[in-house]
């Protein structure tokens, strides 16, 4: 099977979110469970990855990463819309943790 230059984007994506999201978690638990928008036992999984188990994982398919733009409110705060300098982004943390974590089923 060829890799095409996609797969190989969705790869490089995946690895640099896992290894950052890894990074966060050891340094400080509660504030990139917020930051990633993920729950504890989702942290514990991939804190607890080694480097192999996280190769393995950024290969798959699909993005790892969920970008939260799915709210219109929020990306309009994050464009700038409205609010201005830091109340933006107090504004967009606000929205942001109104929001349920992810957790594996």
């Amino acid at each position: 099977m060829k890799v095409t230059a996609i797969q190989e984007e969705i790869r490089d994506l995946n690895l640099a979110y896992l290894m950052l999201a890894q990074q966060m978690l050891r340094e400080d638990r509660e504030a990139a469970m917020f930051r990633l928008g993920i729950g504890a036992d989702v942290a514990e999984l991939i804190d607890d990855m080694s480097p192999a188990q996280l190769l393995k994982m950024a290969g798959a398919q699909m993005l790892l990463c969920r970008f939260r733009f799915d709210d219109s409110n929020m990306l309009g705060v994050m464009a700038g819309k409205g609010r201005q300098g830091a109340a933006a982004g107090i504004h967009a943390a606000i929205i942001a943790a109104s929001k349920p974590v992810e957790v594996l089923a």
